[in-house]
């Protein structure tokens, strides 16, 4: 059944994709000389002919190149995951987060943010090439890594148990990402795609002009600050709501290209196209190497969701405080390009990382439905809106090794993301129903009766990350190695959200007779002089809503220095033990427009984190690690500012807490891990996590449901995974076809119990109020950590041809429910906002075959096949309360790739 799109109430009139190629084999070579046997003596991984996934962390503890031992999780001193260039082209996916989201105990939540082993993204760690990243979310400091194709990644590592060379911020692990340095030979990779979304593809959606360029994610200047407008953001003045400034500002605001939502019948296909191309030559001894790929993806949705609110313990339809249906449409254009250059010699190489990437969203939404528990009166909002994101990174890289027993590594970079969204503008018109002249009409009345005044909002982030570092590692003596290192790290962010409200005043039953206009008529240029011109009474008013907390600076400076030595104890034993010492300054300043700048946070710290692993092989190929450890999670800036910020995907506004702290956790974990065969293993593992003063997300205010942060009192993590790897080879099954062909079995499970521990006395600290607040009046004592899953679980099942490339591929994927935020709190405790992931089930056919010499490669997919849902809700007795739920389309799509 095909749901209409609330047609009628219209007011008026995605990367780089995977099948990227590497001039190399991207398959696996058999087992041994003989198809389809395999060797006796399978643990041994040196006498593998494929090469090892490049890999580069600060200390280079596991730098890995070709000509190194290719099974990194197995000689690693630590418990990680690696995703080589050639398994994450098996997910087939577009992004390096859902490429992530197979990893055991890895799930990505929202718009890329990754989780591990249930921990919030706060707790999770993102590097590239071993360097800090910035955000372009207000919300986060951490990177989304759905901005990063696959197609420029040449290894992803997990670690999961901490060692002293990575930033003490390593709460639930680190993820490290490799880009692609030197090919193997030259090449050359031309590459597209199409797909198709079974909920947005050809069916209804909704848009708003904008501008003839916007296709391509860059404004041609319609979004431009009109010159009035920016004479006053530049000022440090508030300006009178009826002051001849105001009128000037406002009536150059609203227009007919960003403010009038349009009907578009049929959305267009998602489409994208790539190029990359790589060579090497060899100067001096020294080999040369530059790699470069610049692409371009559109993708659309349209969610029609069910967006719900209760203010009590009542699912009731009759009493709930919002009810409305919500259809939105989302193109968001990515352009991206990278840039990378590697000189290699002897056992020394320099690389030079050069990434960027613009995240455009063009976000057009209606809502239509009721609230404060009034089912008679009707509402109906719109929001056209524009969010560029940008993300560039350079960064220089040596490894360098002196003399057979000494390594020196160094790093520097920079870092800057951006983030605009200019013109966002939210209307409400209202249908009362009561009989009136205009009762049985949407009446937009800017501010009087329920109406809420119309909004327009320009906001703009900044961030520059300076990073650098250096880690020297010396063998003082057969099978001893001791490492030292300091890494330097100084974040500086600026955050303007300045938002106009347009109030109306004067004669009643003009306001409501104007208000019948759409937004750009309503609001065009002579409605603000219509008093001064005509003497009508009716007038116009625009107020700087956020002129006290609209501005804010932040800043984290971070020096750390480490040490640490590993070694055979025995021939059995080996030790991987050191300390961190991390000096923290985290501030953040709030600049009221026309008063004094206010430091709201000053966090000072210092600590030492001790990390320890041993190692034991049982016997070759089969080996147990235990591993102990502190670290520690940092408040995010924007959960410091008390600022609101309304993000459209979640439906929720936030506001941060100045009176955050950091947390401390205290890990422990234990790992078997047996590798029986060449590319097999199975591992089972534990872990512990003590954490001191969480910082969890809460609801409050009775009628604006705002997301806010506290600490906790304490928290325990505990858990364990499980993971296989298994190949099955064919060719006993006899015929050509089966010759080369073998079983592809991979899964793994993790499952995860968290509790907060609340008692009775524990007290938290909340922005605003009056005294101390008691934990207990918002945390419940036991309840899960938020955005933790008790059970993952992913399976890949597959074939694939071992002589060339032919994988068929079917990618299942579970997660249990979690809990995304705490219910209301108050005077009445609600239970937690819950989403239910489910259920997911993937398809991915890729095959390469040769046309006139050149390599092609086919791709087709097929994603969420079984159609599950966005769910997220509240559960009550009397029933449920969706936050905020809606249907996700099954999307095909098919793509090639020609390597010359």
């Amino acid at each position: 059944m095909i749901k209409p799109r609330l047609v009628s109430l219209l007011l008026s009139t995605a990367m780089l994709a995977p099948t990227t190629a590497w001039a190399q084999d991207s398959t696996s070579s058999p087992a041994s000389g003989n198809v389809g046997a395999v060797p006796d003596q399978t643990v041994d991984d040196t006498t593998s002919q494929e090469q090892a996934p490049d890999v580069s962390i600060p200390g280079g503890a596991i730098i890995v190149t070709g000509q190194r031992n290719r099974n990194i999780e197995r000689v690693a001193p630590q418990v990680v995951s690696v995703l080589s260039s050639e398994q994450i082209a098996r997910t087939g996916e577009g992004d390096i987060a859902g490429a992530l989201g197979r990893v055991t105990g890895l799930s990505v939540v929202g718009n890329g943010y990754v989780y591990v082993r249930g921990l919030g993204d706060r707790y999770s760690l993102a590097l590239l090439n071993g360097s800090p990243l910035p955000s372009p979310e207000p919300l986060k400091r951490v990177v989304p890594l759905d901005l990063f194709p696959t197609a420029i990644i040449a290894s992803s590592l997990v670690q999961k148990s901490y060692s002293a060379n990575f930033p003490g911020e390593f709460g639930g692990g680190v993820i490290n990402l490799t880009t692609k340095s030197i090919p193997e030979e030259s090449f050359l990779t031309i590459g597209g795609g199409l797909g198709w979304d079974t909920e947005s593809t050809n069916k209804l959606g909704y848009t708003y002009y904008g501008g003839k360029q916007d296709w391509t994610g860059y404004d041609n200047g319609n979004r431009s600050l009109p010159p009035a407008l920016k004479s006053y953001l530049n000022g440090d003045t508030v300006m009178g709501s009826t002051s001849d400034q105001a009128l000037e500002i406002g009536s150059v605001l609203f227009r007919g290209r960003n403010a009038v939502v349009q009907r578009v019948d049929k959305v267009q296909p998602n489409f994208s196209v790539d190029i990359s191309g790589g060579t090497r030559t060899e100067v001096r001894g020294a080999t040369l190497g530059v790699i470069a790929a610049v692409g371009y993806s559109n993708k659309t949705q349209t969610r029609d969701a069910v967006q719900q609110l209760t203010q009590g313990q009542s699912a009731n339809p009759d009493t709930l405080w919002e009810d409305y249906r919500t259809v939105s449409t989302d193109n968001r254009i990515v352009v991206n390009g990278m840039l990378g250059l590697g000189l290699e010699w002897d056992d020394n190489s320099i690389r030079w990382t050069n990434v960027y990437i613009h995240d455009t969203s063009k976000f057009t939404r209606l809502r239509n439905g009721h609230q404060e528990s009034n089912q008679t009166v009707d509402f109906i909002s719109q929001k056209t809106a524009w969010y560029e994101r940008a993300l560039l990174d350079s960064q220089l890289t040596g490894e360098f090794k002196p003399d057979d027993k000494t390594t020196i590594d160094v790093r520097a970079g920079f870092a800057n993301s951006k983030r605009l969204a200019p013109f966002e503008i939210d209307t409400e018109y209202v249908r009362t129903n009561d009989g009136s002249q205009f009762g049985s009409n949407f009446v937009n009345t800017m501010g009087t009766g329920a109406v809420d005044p119309t909004t327009i909002s320009f906001s703009r982030l900044s961030e520059d990350v300076w990073s650098a570092g250096a880690d020297v590692s010396h063998e003082f003596f057969t099978g001893w190695r001791g490492t030292v290192g300091y890494a330097f790290q100084l974040n500086r962010r600026t955050n303007s959200n300045r938002q106009f409200g347009v109030y109306a005043s004067g004669d009643q039953n003009l306001i409501q007779a104007f208000g019948l206009l759409r937004p750009d008529v309503l609001l065009q240029p002579g409605m603000w002089y219509l008093n001064q011109a005509s003497g009508i009474n009716y007038n116009l008013e625009l107020r700087d809503l956020t002129a006290n907390v609209g501005l804010f600076d932040a800043r984290l400076l971070n020096h750390a220095f480490y040490g640490k030595v590993d070694g055979q104890i025995t021939d059995a034993l080996s030790i991987d033990a050191g300390v961190r010492w991390e000096y923290a300054d985290q501030t953040t300043v709030l600049r009221p427009v026309g008063g004094t700048a206010t430091p709201t946070t000053g966090l000072k710290n210092e600590y030492f984190l001790p990390a320890l692993t041993l190692t034991y092989e049982i016997e070759p190929g089969m080996q147990v690690r235990v591993n102990g450890s502190k670290t520690i999670a940092r408040p995010q800036f924007r959960e410091l500012v008390y600022q609101n910020f309304f993000d459209p995907d979640s439906n929720r506004t936030y506001r941060g807490n100045p009176f955050l702290k950091d947390s401390q956790l205290t890990n422990a974990e234990a790992r078997f891990e047996w590798y029986f065969a060449r590319d097999e293993k199975l591992s089972l593992g534990g872990f512990y996590k003590h954490i001191k003063d969480p910082i969890e997300s809460i609801l409050a205010g009775s009628e604006s449901f705002i997301t806010t942060y506290a600490n906790a009192p304490a928290a325990d993590l505990y858990g364990g995974e499980l993971e296989l790897q298994k190949y099955v080879y064919l060719d006993k099954m006899g015929g050509a076809f089966f010759e080369n062909r073998r079983l592809v079995l991979i899964g793994n499970y993790t499952y995860t119990k968290s509790k907060l521990k609340v008692g009775a006395e524990d007290t938290t600290d909340i922005y605003g109020a009056s005294t101390t607040q008691f934990a207990a009046d918002y945390f419940r004592n036991g309840a899960p950590l938020t955005g933790q899953s008790e059970h993952l679980v992913n399976l890949q099942i597959g074939m694939e041809d071992t002589s060339k490339l032919s994988q068929q591929t079917v990618l299942v994927s579970y997660a249990s429910k979690r809990s995304v935020s705490r219910g209301l709190v108050g005077t009445i405790r609600q239970p937690d906002v819950i989403e239910y992931p489910g259920l997911r089930i993937d398809v991915v056919l890729r095959q390469g075959f040769e046309i006139g010499g050149k390599q092609i490669e086919l791709k087709a997919e097929g994603r969420n096949l079984t159609a599950r849902k966005h769910l997220e809700y509240q559960t009550f007795e009397d029933g449920r309360v969706d936050f905020n739920t809606y249907d996700l389309g099954r999307v095909f799509s098919l793509s090639a790739s020609v390597t010359f």
